[in-house]
C-alpha cells in the first residue's frame, strides 16, 4: 500500500492538426513538455503521416522518452500526445498513451485524462461478448465501445458511445481524416482548442498554447465533441443535460499559474485565495513565506492582503519532479528531502508563516516545520488556501482513501499538534468559493458531495 504525501496528479493530452508535416511531433513534443506537471511516468505521441497512423510511447518524462532521432521519424501534419499518471491501471509501459489500434473502421489513437466511474461494467459488458482487452485503462474501454458494431459514421458512433460514459474524461483523438477532442458533460478535466497558422491545437492547459506560439480560441464546453479536419471545426454535443462540476482542485493545485481555466488564470485565482485566507485566519508575524512553486500565488496575495512581507524561506530544486507523481514510494521519500531547502537566513529569530495549497497525509508538512525550526524559526504559523481534505476522488485524481486523509481523521487541533505549528489556518468553502468567482465545481474532496455516482468496485479498488 503505497504512502502519498500529496495528491496525485492527472494527465495532460495535447493535438495539433494542420500544421507543416515536419513540425507536428515537435510541436506536440514541446507542449508536451508545457504539460509535464500533469504527469511524469510515461509520455507518446502519434502522428498521422499521409493517412497512415504510428508513434511511439515509453516509460519517463518527455525529454526521456523522445530523443531527436525518434522525432525525426515520426512526420506528420498532425498529431496527438500525452503524458500520463495512472489514476487507473499499473504504471508500466503497456498502458502508455496514446493508445493506437487498427479496426474495421480504420485506425484510431486516443488520449484520456480522467477515470470513468462505469469502466468496470462497462469491461465486464465488452468481455461478455468477446472483447480482449491489451491493458488495464479505462481509456481502452472507450476504444473498444467504438469498435462495436454500429450504423452512422465515426461522428455518430462517437456520440453514442460517449453517452454510455460516466465520469471523468478530456479525450484527444485521432484518424487518418481529423483529430477530434471531447469533454465529458460536467467538465471535470480541462480541455482547450488554440489556433497556430493555418491549424488547430488542443491541450489540457492554455500554457501549452504559449510555449508552441498558438493562440487560445476558447475551453471546449462540457458535453461537447470537437471534430478538426481540412473543412475546419465542426462542433457538436452528445449531452448538455448535466450540471457543470468543474474540478475545483485545477485552480487550489493542478492547473499552472499561467494557464487559464473556466476563462479564469489560475494566477490571479490563487492570490485571491491567499487574500481570502488572510482575511479570515490573521496571524501576527514577521515574514511570510510560501511551499514553492504551487503555493507562491496564494502566498503573495496573503502578503498583499496581510501587509506582512513576502520573503523566499525556502529554494526549490527545479530538477525534481512533483513528488507524489514518482511511481515509487522510494524516489517519493528521496525527492521529498531533496525538493526544497531552508534559507536559515531568512527565517533565523522570525515568527513565520507559511503557506501551502493542501495537506493531504500531513507528513510533508510536518517535515518542513521541522526545517524551519531547525534553521531557527521563532514561530511556524501554517495556512492553508483551501478547506481540509476530507475525502477521496474518483474522477481522475488519485487523492488517498480516506484512511490515509489526516483532516478526515482529526480535527484541526490535533492536526496543529501533529504538525507542531504554532497555529494552523485552512481556508473556508465560502472563501474558496469567492476567490474562485463561481459556483459550477466538484468540491467531493471536501464535502463528500459526488455529483456522478460511482460504481462500488471502483471504491473497492481505493481501498486496495
Amino acid at each position: 500500500m503505497e504512502n502519498y504525501n500529496r495528491p496525485r496528479e492527472a494527465c495532460g493530452v495535447f493535438g495539433v492538426y494542420g500544421v507543416d508535416e515536419e513540425l507536428a511531433s515537435t510541436i506536440t513534443y514541446f507542449g508536451l513538455f508545457a504539460l509535464q506537471h500533469r504527469g511524469q511516468e510515461s509520455a507518446g505521441i502519434v502522428v498521422n503521416t499521409n493517412g497512415k497512423l504510428h508513434g511511439h510511447t515509453g516509460m519517463g518524462l518527455a525529454g526521456e522518452v523522445f530523443t531527436p532521432e525518434i522525432l525525426r521519424n515520426l512526420k506528420g501534419n498532425s498529431a496527438i500526445g500525452h503524458v500520463r499518471y495512472s489514476t487507473t491501471g499499473s504504471s508500466n509501459a503497456k498502458n502508455a498513451q496514446p493508445i493506437l489500434v487498427d479496426y474495421a473502421r480504420g485506425q484510431l489513437a486516443i488520449g484520456h485524462n480522467g477515470n470513468l466511474v462505469n469502466a468496470r461494467a462497462l469491461r465486464d459488458e465488452l468481455e461478455a461478448s468477446g472483447s480482449i482487452f491489451q491493458t488495464t485503462t479505462d481509456s481502452e474501454t472507450i476504444i473498444h465501445l467504438l469498435a462495436r458494431p454500429c450504423y452512422g459514421d465515426f461522428s455518430d458512433v462517437l456520440t453514442k458511445t460517449l453517452r454510455r460514459l460516466r465520469g471523468a474524461f478530456s479525450l484527444t483523438m485521432l484518424t487518418p481524416d481529423s483529430m477530434i477532442g471531447a469533454r465529458d458533460p460536467q467538465g471535470f478535466r480541462p480541455l482547450a482548442i488554440g489556433k497556430l497558422g493555418d491549424g488547430y491545437v488542443l491541450a489540457s492547459e492554455t500554457c501549452a498554447f504559449d510555449l508552441v506560439g498558438a493562440e487560445f480560441i476558447r475551453e471546449v464546453e462540457p458535453g461537447e465533441i470537437v471534430i478538426i479536419n481540412e473543412k475546419g471545426i465542426n462542433s457538436h454535443f452528445f449531452r448538455k443535460d448535466r450540471k457543470k462540476a468543474l474540478c475545483i482542485f485545477e485552480y487550489i493545485y493542478f492547473s499552472r499559474p499561467d494557464s487559464i481555466f473556466d476563462g479564469k488564470t489560475c494566477h490571479v485565482v490563487r492570490r485571491e485565495l491567499g487574500r481570502q485566507l488572510a482575511k479570515e485566519h490573521p496571524v501576527d508575524a514577521d515574514i511570510v513565506i510560501a511551499v514553492p512553486d504551487s503555493g507562491n500565488s496564494a502566498t503573495l496575495g496573503f502578503s498583499q492582503e496581510s501587509g506582512i512581507p513576502f520573503e523566499f524561506g525556502f529554494i526549490r530544486n527545479h530538477y525534481v519532479g512533483r513528488t507524489f507523481i514518482s511511481p515509487t514510494q522510494v524516489e517519493r521519500d528521496m525527492k521529498v528531502k531533496v525538493k526544497l531547502n531552508v534559507l536559515p537566513d531568512v527565517v533565523r529569530d522570525k515568527r513565520v508563516v507559511i503557506v501551502d495549497d493542501s495537506i493531504i497525509r500531513g507528513t510533508t508538512t510536518l517535515s518542513r516545520i521541522v526545517e524551519l525550526k531547525k534553521a531557527g524559526a521563532k514561530e511556524v504559523h501554517v495556512r492553508i488556501s483551501c478547506p481540509p481534505t476530507k475525502c477521496p476522488c474518483f474522477y481522475g485524481v488519485d487523492f488517498p482513501t480516506s484512511e490515509r486523509l489526516i483532516a478526515a481523521n482529526h480535527s484541526v487541533e490535533e492536526i496543529t499538534a501533529f504538525l507542531d505549528a504554532d497555529s494552523l489556518g485552512y481556508l473556508s468553502m465560502n472563501g474558496m468559493l469567492k476567490a474562485c468567482g463561481g459556483k459550477d465545481f466538484c468540491m467531493a474532496c471536501y464535502d463528500g458531495n459526488y455529483p456522478v455516482p460511482f460504481e462500488e468496485q471502483v471504491v473497492k479498488n481505493a481501498l486496495e
